[in-house]
């Protein structure tokens, strides 16, 4: 799939306030510094579509871009909150799931990983979290020109290893990079095969 557009449509404060039509819905989340806006303008080869910030935590909002004029690929906030009090926390975690649980032009959430780390608890925690609410995922391991490409084998396959203690299978995973580009190809025609299924369903 090429990015012929990719336009910022809509910020909403909870999921009641989302556009209105039934374009499907891709949503990206991770940790705060994960490189979810740089992935997202990575994805769309536009720099300046998500703002990136050297301050973790910036998106505070449900953030919809428009994409080819057929689907939204969605900004939400990151969890485990940079900086932030009880009941900010409380309060964007339930916006959060607000839209995950409730929004019906949602067909797949992205959970970003930094591959640099292993395993966190608040990542599985969140994956399981959808795993047992049946929301449709797929892991994104950001930052992988960071490392070598043995130390990047490891640290998914001691991921992989990490999830199978819990998971009968892995969920579809992505190993990219927002600097070198890598996985752009693989994440966008996995989006293109679910709108391809969506239109025959």
């Amino acid at each position: 799939m090429d990015i012929k557009t990719a336009e910022f449509t809509l910020s909403s404060p909870n999921v009641g306030m989302c556009p209105k039509d039934n374009k499907p819905e891709y949503a990206f989340i991770g940790r705060s510094n994960v490189g979810k806006s740089s992935l997202i303008n990575m994805l769309s080869r536009n720099k300046k579509l998500a703002k990136t910030s050297a301050t973790p935590g910036k998106t505070l909002l449900i953030n919809h871009f428009l994409m080819n004029r057929e689907w939204y690929l969605v900004d939400l906030p990151g969890y485990g909150f940079a900086k932030r009090s009880k009941t900010e926390i409380a309060k964007l975690d339930q916006m959060i799931r607000g839209y995950i649980l409730g929004r019906e032009q949602l067909v797949n959430v992205f959970v970003l990983v930094d591959i640099r780390h292993e395993a966190q608890a608040i990542d599985l925690e969140f994956i399981n979290w959808l795993g047992v609410s049946s929301i449709p995922f797929a892991i994104v391991f950001t930052k992988a020109d960071k490392l070598s490409e043995s130390k990047v084998k490891a640290n998914v396959n001691a991921y992989v290893q990490k999830m199978l203690e819990t998971w009968e299978e892995m969920p579809p995973y992505f190993i990219t990079s927002s600097e070198k580009a890598r996985g752009r190809d693989e994440v966008l025609a996995y989006i293109d095969d679910i709108n391809k299924q969506l239109k025959q369903g």
